[in-house]
């Protein structure tokens, strides 16, 4: 398919997927698609590296017209190549609302899916995190590969692939809601980061993450040396 029919245009995604961590091309990947930038971003950036990628669209059925979102993930797998499947579960509103969307969501989805989670994500997933009390496996936050090929990336550069693919993400208002925790650290806290330290936080928290992974790998291999079961 030509550049401006649906995939990334091949000098974006050039620059774009050496910092992704796709598998080798043909291999079959499955990818949660939502329909928003980043979700759509992964789809695309996926067919460009070569995979036989299938989109997988979960409705939660939480929003009016939540449904019409599939179709729009339908459009662009169909534009892209790429097989479509959708799935509902049900979630009622209430107390722990992301957490409980999230696991009914990935209770429908094959293990190893792939999601569009960029180095944006992964700073906000730590700040949450330390927040929440959590130890070094919770600070390393997610660990880059096939589940989280876009890790390498910022949130622009996801939009920019959709924007130069002609895609138009859906706008998830609950993004913007202040009662997640996720969105104050998203609109409040990392600003203020940034100001208080005079750069870009994002890369310095990402960065943080990969030297947390290391040492709780090197505990883990030493605690197994010395307590094999």
């Amino acid at each position: 398919m030509g550049e401006g029919q649906g995939t990334a245009p091949t000098s974006l995604a050039s620059d774009l997927l050496p910092r992704c961590t796709f598998p080798p091309p043909g291999t079959a990947l499955a990818c949660a698609v939502s329909g928003g930038a980043d979700s759509l971003a992964l789809l695309a950036l996926a067919t460009s590296a070569g995979c036989d990628v299938t989109a997988i669209h979960v409705d939660h059925g939480l929003r009016p017209g939540s449904d019409a979102e599939a179709g729009v993930v339908a459009d662009a797998a169909a534009r892209l190549g790429a097989r479509f499947e959708g799935r509902h579960v049900a979630v009622t509103p209430g107390p722990n609302l992301e957490a409980r969307a999230r696991a009914a969501r990935f209770a429908v989805l094959p293990e190893g899916v792939a999601t569009g989670h960029t180095m944006d994500d992964q700073a906000e997933t730590i700040l949450v995190n330390l927040l929440r009390g959590a130890g070094a496996d919770g600070l390393a936050g997610m660990a880059p590969g096939v589940r989280h090929p876009l890790l390498g990336l910022r949130r622009a550069e996801t939009h920019a692939v959709c924007a130069a693919a002609g895609l138009a993400p859906v706008c998830d208002a609950s993004n913007a809601d202040p009662a997640f925790v996720r969105n104050r650290v998203r609109h409040e806290l990392l600003p203020l980061c940034a100001e208080v330290a005079g750069r870009d936080p994002v890369p310095l928290l990402a960065r943080q993450a990969g030297v947390l992974r290391d040492e709780v790998a090197l505990m883990e291999s030493l605690a197994a040396e010395a307590l094999p079961w």
